[in-house]
């Protein structure tokens, strides 16, 4: 974390701008559905500043949760060592923990969560308890070919999730992060033969969740397979 004293006055009184303008954010409660490197991760960190959202992604809460030994975090980690999968009881409610944060306090954008429809159910049924619900959710379409070459040329900040491509999104300098310099590292699951497994096993998985926000008319088809500034320009519509 960055010492206060560090931080110049000028950066200070953009980020004091940023929350106050963030306190006349209407609430939005978000999911993102899409294939491995429809774009998700390129327009995630926009959606996250333009409406003032947090952004949780179920493996970095999971392992948060064991890391800080949250009640859930506990289940999470005995049901992990046991070889046994976390269960969607245990998930649900490290969203749970995970929404009661600060930055949470406009919403979030969910991402990687429901993969189920029964997940789903359970989101809803803990949403419905405090009084909210899911807003929208953004299914982002990219035919499977053009997947696999988005896939094969990506390269990711850890730190922050921003995600490059070689030949679509190319860093200002090879490597590394625009922002902060720091390097850039390639999933080791980026390349063909993972992703069109991953990819059969998306499609009949997630279906059904698409076609159970369908019905509650919570469904925006994003046509992410179109030059970043179209699906942004989609993805505010959406989200008016």
């Amino acid at each position: 974390m960055t010492a206060l004293e560090e931080i110049s006055t000028d950066e200070l009184m953009r980020e004091i701008q940023r929350r106050l303008e963030c306190q006349n954010k209407p609430d939005k409660r978000l999911i993102l559905i899409g294939p491995p490197g429809c774009g998700k991760g390129t327009q995630s960190p926009k959606i996250k500043s333009d409406h003032c959202l947090c952004h949780l992604a179920t493996g970095d809460m999971l392992r948060a949760a064991v890391a800080a030994k949250t009640p859930n975090g506990v289940k999470a980690k005995q049901a992990m060592e046991s070889g046994a999968l976390v269960s969607d009881d245990i998930v649900v409610g490290i969203i749970e923990e995970a929404v009661k944060a600060p930055e949470c306090r406009n919403g979030f954008i969910l991402d990687g969560f429901p993969r189920t429809v029964p997940q789903a159910v359970k989101l809803d049924e803990m949403l419905s308890a405090k009084g909210v619900s899911i807003d929208a959710v953004l299914n982002f379409e990219v035919p499977d070919e053009v997947l696999v070459e988005r896939v094969e040329g990506r390269w990711i900040h850890p730190a922050s999730g921003r995600s490059y491509h070689t030949k679509f999104a190319p860093p200002k300098v090879e490597g590394k992060d625009d922002f902060t310099g720091e390097p850039l590292i390639k999933r080791k699951d980026d390349n063909a033969e993972t992703l069109k497994s991953r990819l059969q096993a998306f499609h009949t998985q997630t279906q059904p969740v698409i076609d159970y926000y369908a019905k509650a008319k919570k469904v925006t088809e994003i046509h992410a397979n179109k030059p970043a500034s179209d699906v942004e320009a989609q993805i505010a519509a959406a989200l008016k």
